[in-house]
């Protein structure tokens, strides 16, 4: 089959709503908040726990660079985050600037500004998106992956980053 056949009956295919959204939004959030969608969605994950629920991050404020010779300088993170989950935050900040840091892949924060609000937790009001499954080839190679992990926590947190993994690697092939 040649490839503008191949183009033209791909291109009329349903797509999620969320891909849609994203492919619109990205470029919006960068623009107005210098982060990505990424951070967003993997806020929970990347803070952990209750503060991961009641907290999220609003705008990466990066420092002013008078020409295009002058040295990087890390960014402040804009967090919102519920009044009596701050002094939390406030305790755990170098861990989660690691964190922060880590899932970015370079130092990109400094330092994280904190601003009380009420911070709605849009998770059990938004429907999961639909994931699909991993085959039973996939699921047994992640089995035995992860066969010798005690902590059960840390099990299915790495459950999820795996089969995250591993259909990103089929829908690339």
């Amino acid at each position: 089959m040649n490839q503008s056949k191949k183009f033209r009956r791909n291109r009329h295919r349903a797509r999620p709503l969320s891909e849609v959204v994203s492919g619109v939004l990205e470029p919006i959030l960068a623009k107005r908040a210098g982060m990505t969608m990424e951070l967003t969605n993997a806020w929970p994950d990347i803070i952990g726990g209750t503060l991961g629920k009641h907290s999220r991050p609003e705008k990466i404020v990066w420092p002013r660079r008078i020409s295009d010779d002058d040295p990087f300088k890390a960014a402040t993170l804009n967090v919102a985050c519920d009044g009596a989950h701050a002094i939390f935050l406030q305790h755990e900040m170098d861990a989660i600037l690691e964190r922060i840091n880590t899932f970015l892949g370079f130092a990109a924060i400094a330092r994280i500004k904190i601003f009380q609000k009420p911070v709605a937790d849009l998770s059990k009001d938004v429907p999961q998106t639909i994931q699909p499954e991993l085959n039973n080839s996939e699921k047994q190679r992640l089995s035995d992956i992860l066969g010798d992990i005690e902590d059960e926590e840390l099990r299915a947190k790495l459950a999820k980053l795996g089969q995250g993994i591993l259909l990103r690697q089929r829908k690339s092939k």
